[in-house]
């Protein structure tokens, strides 16, 4: 494989499992700064051995590795963190003979490395501007770059932000650790924020050759079933999950032969994907069952549940689409809205 090959495997390989990285050192080493340096060092000593030995058969598993040993190494430097040492060797023995119980993990609502770094990335000590830039960068995988893109700001001021972020943070000593009762009720608009935009960025890609960003979406998704598990009873929570689902069920009908965009009245519905609408319906009827006024969330899920319910654009009942998007401009007033009521 020749180096260029090798190089953009590379960057395909980081941006799947960068995010899962970053979340697993920084249970490790409890600071998300030193946890993203780490993953780093690992990346930077990828495009230094690959190119010569090969793209490993587990790749996630190698950078791990290589980051792990680079963590005991930078603890051994550090005077400081000393006391540290002989219980993160221990930690770092296990888990690196048994890789497999760190994928295992992610599975478990409770103890998911990435849903406590979403919590952690959206702590009330920072801004929000903050809490969405770290988000982005640190499970979304993306450059300061595309981030300041995304927003329309310079890029030296979203690097500023992140910067400012990880300190304040490793200040604050955050926990790593999943909030619990009126604080996890008092933390999930940001989270579902958050998550939202992650979505929307793997939905619409603001930069690179990509119009979709399939992993961003498929993490996205995860985080918003997890979080309607650890919440239950809120709505909105039930809400995000019915908006992405739905609109991931269209990922496949979305992008052309040449990965030119399909307008929505123009995709193929037979290749919507019934599963995934199915399950939006049954998170949008969850959201309902709650009772109370829908938010924002729930009520562009309903829109969207119009759209999955018509087998042909001629079926679409614009008579509700055109309510609930009174009803959304009232709650989130915008031009954007205020379009869509229009066109309905």
């Amino acid at each position: 494989m020749a180096d260029s090959d090798t190089h953009r495997a590379i960057d395909v390989v980081w941006r799947i499992e960068s995010a899962r990285l970053i979340a697993g050192l920084t249970r490790v080493v409890r600071d998300v700064g030193v946890a993203e340096d780490l993953a780093q060092d690992a990346l930077v000593a990828a495009l230094e051995q690959w190119p010569e030995s090969g793209i490993p058969d587990n790749p996630g598993a190698w950078l791990m590795a290589a980051a792990k040993h680079r963590a005991i190494d930078r603890l051994r430097r550090n005077s400081l963190l000393e006391r540290k040492h002989e219980e993160l060797g221990r930690e770092v023995a296990v888990r690196e003979m048994a890789v497999p119980d760190l994928t295992a993990a992610l599975d478990d609502p409770v103890g998911d490395d990435l849903l406590r770094l979403v919590f952690i990335c959206c702590h009330p000590v920072l801004a929000t501007e903050a809490r969405v830039a770290l988000t982005l960068r640190l499970l979304g995988g993306l450059t300061t770059g595309e981030i300041a893109r995304a927003f329309l700001v310079a890029e030296p001021t979203v690097a500023q932000r992140i910067v400012r972020a990880k300190r304040t943070l490793a200040e604050a000593q955050v926990p790593f650790e999943v909030p619990r009762g009126a604080d996890l009720a008092g933390r999930l608009a940001s989270v579902l924020e958050v998550v939202y935009l992650i979505f929307n960025e793997g939905y619409s890609a603001t930069a690179g050759d990509d119009w979709m960003r399939p992993a961003l979406c498929e993490d996205a998704l995860r985080l918003g079933r997890i979080l309607a598990e650890l919440a239950p009873d809120e709505p909105e929570v039930h809400g995000l999950v019915a908006l992405m689902e739905i609109q991931a069920s269209r990922a496949r009908a979305r992008i052309g032969p040449s990965g030119e965009p399909i307008l929505l009245f123009d995709q193929n519905r037979a290749h919507w994907d019934q599963l995934l609408i199915r399950r939006g319906l049954a998170a949008l009827d969850r959201a309902e069952q709650l009772g109370g006024a829908l938010g924002p969330y729930a009520l562009q899920a309903a829109i969207a549940a119009c759209h999955a319910r018509a087998r042909t654009p001629e079926e679409t009942n614009w008579k509700r689409i055109a309510a609930l998007e009174e009803t959304l401009a009232q709650r989130i007033p915008s031009p954007v809205v205020e379009l869509n009521r229009a066109v309905a």
